[in-house]
């Protein structure tokens, strides 16, 4: 959505002279507004805004801002999951159907309220448009023929869930805390419709939630703007709009937050951390979270098909190395699927740098000398340390890496048409149970390119049915401590040979201006939250 300057003037109500300022190139100098929160973020990875599209940190981080879902967790602390659009609930005998009752007194930014249509409605349409996310809820049992018959409004206030399965509670509940949950305002989704599309093209730069912001414009790599919604009643907002601004070099968002032109740097070094922590006006804030960074390598690459040469790429990393002198903590060795932190978690690291040992694997798997290795990954930070480091190593034992660097949004694309040979990925649960993590690295049902499950197991072609079956045998487990030793046993096997090898668990360090404070960082991907920050 490309706003004209005029009219986001208009809308954000600001003197041109602040707006200009705050909206400028990297180097303009303007103290933020007591109401305006300016974020410095790399945010090349927007694709859309649509929840049930949005699969990209960046815009799950905005939509958790601007929509409401239907179960959340408590503000501060993750570990209890709290009705949110659901007041309350019920679960059949049987557990394959779930009574929601929606709470009252909600209104969507547009004044209309929410009711049980609207939760059906946005349930419905995730399936009928089958986007990334979608795979969220159809694990559920519903389909695109199904899914009106499944997922109803009984009456304006209840909403009645039919399910496949009957699953574990803990695990439907945190299926319908995820983003792709989010409730959508169904009268002004439906009055933007395009061709029977659910007001889809107009949900990518637009947003129609009940959250406490909205989103009024964005540009491209260079900005996003959301304002405080006016029909939010759930508490206090202390600010009227936050400001996204693209900087990507995390040097000028060290100097930005220093001259007091932005209150938050999103993706500062280590080393910018330290410096920055000895500065009174700076706090720096710190959060635990889930996520994880690994190589992912694709099967349709011959060499890569090669147990040994697998396994010989786990030890050309130089983990400790990277995390003790580049990252200084920030990332830190974690060499399982689940993150520390999350039920099932496995926190076993067997692996170092061992140039050595690599080559006889290599050798052992027919490739004595080596052979050419194309990486894709983004060019920001982390990723670029990463892929600088292990081109090093990785030639050390004679694969020859040819970096490709582009924007995040370029090898998203690029990795969702299993284009890749190798990619540094990133992975934050899609909702904080541990399914969540495991079907994505070790379930795929259908490994063609035609596929509509397209777990990261799919992205890397890699055709792998018992652990598919062991993951879909997890899922119905309703005994808590079974269920945890199952999902300890396939990381254990994804441990040992796939093509996965995880590198890094994160420790999120956030330095803002001294003024700001209720920030909430999150312990995953579309969990920070800004509706309690105030200046």
């Amino acid at each position: 959505m490309l706003v004209q300057s005029s009219l986001l003037l208009k809308r954000l109500g600001l003197a041109t002279a602040t707006v200009v300022a705050l909206l400028a190139e990297p180097g303009a100098e303007a103290k933020t507004p007591a109401d305006t929160l300016v974020i410095a973020e790399n945010i090349d990875d927007i694709i859309s805004f649509d929840p049930a599209e949005v699969y990209e940190p960046t815009a799950g981080e905005i939509i958790n801002n601007a929509y409401d879902r239907l179960f959340t967790y408590k503000p501060g602390d993750y570990s209890k999951l709290i009705g949110d659009v659901a007041e309350s609930w019920t679960t059949s005998d049987d557990g394959l159907t779930y009574v929601l009752k929606v709470r009252s007194g909600l209104k969507f930014q547009s004044g209309n309220p929410v009711t049980a249509a609207d939760v059906a409605f946005s349930l419905q349409r995730v399936i009928l448009l089958n986007k990334t996310p979608a795979f969220i809820l159809t694990q559920l049992g519903w389909t695109p023929d199904n899914v009106k018959q499944q997922v109803t409004a009984t009456d304006a206030n209840t909403v009645q869930l039919k399910l496949s399965t009957a699953f574990a509670p803990s695990f439907v509940l945190n299926v319908l805390s995820s983003s792709v949950a989010s409730v959508v305002d169904q009268k002004e989704a439906l009055k933007h419709e395009a061709k029977n599309d659910f007001g889809y093209d107009w949900l990518k730069t637009h947003s129609a939630g009940s959250g406490p912001f909205h989103i009024v414009a964005w540009k491209p790599k260079e900005s996003a703007v959301l304002e405080a919604n006016a029909a939010y009643d759930r508490g206090k907002l202390n600010l009227k709009r936050i400001i996204y601004r693209h900087i990507p070099e995390s040097s000028t968002q060290a100097l930005q937050l220093q001259k007091g032109d932005i209150d938050i740097a999103r993706d500062l070094s280590a080393d910018q951390i330290k410096s920055l922590s000895g500065d009174s006006n700076i706090t720096v804030q710190g959060a635990s979270k889930v996520n994880i960074l690994y190589l992912g390598l694709n099967q349709k690459y011959e060499p890569l098909t090669k147990p040994a040469v697998r396994e010989a790429i786990r030890w050309l990393v130089d983990y400790q190395g990277l995390s003790d002198n580049v990252f200084k903590g920030h990332w830190r060795p974690h060499q399982t699927v689940i993150g520390s932190g999350l039920a099932g978690a496995l926190d076993d690291v067997p692996f170092k740098l061992d140039v050595a040992k690599a080559k006889q694997l290599l050798a052992a798997a027919g490739y004595p000398n080596g052979f050419d290795l194309e990486i894709d990954t983004p060019n920001s930070s982390p990723y670029t340390e990463i892929a600088q480091s292990i081109q090093s190593t990785f030639t050390q034992a004679g694969i020859r890496v040819k970096l490709i660097q582009a924007d995040q949004k370029q090898v998203y694309t690029k990795v969702r048409a299993r284009g890749h040979q190798t990619v540094i990925g990133f992975w934050s649960p899609d909702y904080l149970d541990p399914h969540s993590t495991v079907e994505w690295f070790a379930s795929n049902p259908d490994n063609s390119d035609q596929s509509t499950h397209r777990t990261s197991a799919w992205r890397n072609s890699w055709d792998i049915p018992d652990l598919t079956k062991a993951t879909a045998a997890a899922l119905l487990e309703r005994d808590a401590d079974k269920r945890q030793a199952e999902y300890i046993d396939i990381q254990k096997k994804l441990q040992a040979d796939s093509p996965f090898v995880v590198l890094f668990q994160e420790t999120e360090q956030a330095a803002t201006g001294k003024s700001v404070q209720g920030l909430i960082l999150g312990p995953s991907w579309d969990t920070p939250a800004y509706w309690q920050v105030s200046k």
